[in-house]
């Protein structure tokens, strides 16, 4: 049996990368290909309990480096539990975020030495990368209106706006290491014209 494809969709808040990953999920269904679809933090109840934990609003400090090791925690549950056997079995999985945004947002957002971020990579997921990463991209400003749009933010949406510019360059430059694997979608477009360019980048993946 062949092994499933995974895709990601990166990006700040207010991309559309919730929209786009049912989007997607539909698309994928056109083919007759069983697909699931995850988050992170999150994707099993036990990961979605450490996503309450980097989310909620609260008192206590939470250390960057503690953001950090709770976030590939909570990966390493999706993976064990969800992804691969997902994959082994021949299904495509989408996810709303990977360590493309580890490495953005803890890594240029937070500071963190990308090196230590590489090695909780290999060691939580090794040589499993995305088939497909689609950066949804728009200025951090739109981004965090259309956030403050929509209500009280989480933990991670409420951050100055100095930090998402960071987030967006460090995808920006990933997009620009990693083109193999990326495609970056202008998120300003009308969402027929984002979904066409989704379209056009997943269609190959289904001849391999």
């Amino acid at each position: 049996m062949n092994r499933g494809r995974f895709i990601t969709i990166e990006g700040i808040e207010g991309t559309g990368k919730s929209t786009n990953v049912e989007f997607l999920k539909s698309l994928v269904k056109e083919h007759e290909v069983e697909v699931i679809t995850t988050r992170e933090p999150g994707g099993t109840p036990l990961a979605e309990q450490i996503r309450e934990l980097l989310l909620v609003h609260r008192e206590e400090n939470l250390p960057p480096l503690t953001e950090l090791l709770l976030f590939f925690a909570s990966r390493s549950v999706m993976l064990k539990n969800l992804v691969i056997p997902a994959l082994e079995r021949g299904d495509w999985v989408i996810c709303d975020r990977f360590t493309d945004a580890t490495r953005a947002y803890q890594g240029a957002g937070r500071g963190l030495d990308i090196s230590v971020i590489e090695q909780l990579a290999d060691w939580v997921h090794g040589g499993l990368q995305p088939d497909l990463t689609v950066l949804l991209d728009a200025p951090a400003e739109l981004g965090i209106s259309r956030v403050k749009s929509r209500g009280q933010g989480d933990r991670m949406d409420s951050q100055e706006l100095i930090f998402y510019e960071k987030v967006r360059t460090a995808y920006l430059n990933l997009a620009k290491e990693n083109s193999e694997r990326f495609v970056v979608v202008d998120a300003t477009e009308s969402l027929v014209d984002v979904q066409n360019s989704i379209r056009e980048a997943v269609v190959p993946l289904f001849a391999l």
